[in-house]
């Protein structure tokens, strides 16, 4: 009979995804990601200077901070505040990194943009709602700062998304849900570009191991969920407001 999807989805299947842009006043971008039970606020901010590493290079930079508020779970989380976990610190590096590639640095100046991903509710895909959603309020950031004169020029070059997929009962299951995550052999992340190349795979096996054909299958299901965001980020940046 193999797995039942407890939301009734086919495997190949996204969960209903939306996109609240604008959903907090001061931040440059600002948006509220839901893929179903999963809430990420995702806040785009922008401050002069960049790391020392860059410095006199009039090249810009991006960087990302991802937590989860305590009542994200069903069991409290404690909150991060000195220390991150390793998890916390793997995440946002994730985020980060995926971001920085729609990028043109050359283009920002000697300026860092500042992505905070907060998770209000979870119940699996975080990191993936918070890329997917990132990229929408970068967008918004990024256009405020050419309408008001600080960018002579858009730095955006690439559109990106990312999704989750596992293997359960030797079958492929697009964008999981926690349940799912639970039940998994085999779980990737995939972070692509609109045009499907692929910026990240992060992947492994819980259980067992998996094999060059089942690797493709959920690369092939990433990228059938990939382009589906990708349309609802496109369309959610459509959408005009007052």
């Amino acid at each position: 009979m193999g797995w039942q999807r407890p939301d009734g989805r086919d495997p190949q299947e996204l969960r209903s995804h939306r996109f609240q842009r604008h959903f907090t006043q001061f931040p440059l971008g600002s948006v509220l990601a839901q893929a179903e039970q999963t809430h990420v606020l995702c806040t785009v901010s922008v401050r002069e200077g960049v790391p020392k590493f860059l410095e006199g290079s009039g090249r810009g930079w991006l960087t990302a901070e991802y937590r989860m508020l305590p009542g994200a779970t069903r069991q409290r989380q404690e909150r991060e505040v000195l220390t991150l976990s390793g998890r916390t610190q793997e995440i946002q590096r994730l985020i980060g990194r995926s971001l920085r590639a729609a990028l043109d640095f050359s283009r920002l100046g000697e300026r860092t943009l500042i992505v905070d991903a907060d998770v209000l509710q979870a119940d699996a895909g975080t990191r993936s709602v918070a890329i997917t959603g990132g990229y929408i309020a970068l967008v918004d950031a990024v256009n405020q700062l050419v309408k008001t004169g600080v960018l002579a020029e858009s730095p955006l070059i690439q559109q990106v998304a990312a999704v989750s997929v596992g293997l359960i009962d030797g079958t492929a299951y697009l964008d999981l849900t926690y349940a799912e995550d639970v039940a998994a052999s085999v779980d990737f992340n995939v972070v692509m570009t609109s045009d499907g190349q692929f910026l990240e795979v992060q992947g492994t096996a819980e259980a067992g191991v998996f094999s060059r054909s089942d690797l493709n299958t959920m690369l092939d299901a990433a990228a059938h969920g990939i382009h589906q965001l990708v349309l609802a980020q496109q369309q959610a940046l459509a959408e005009h407001y007052d």
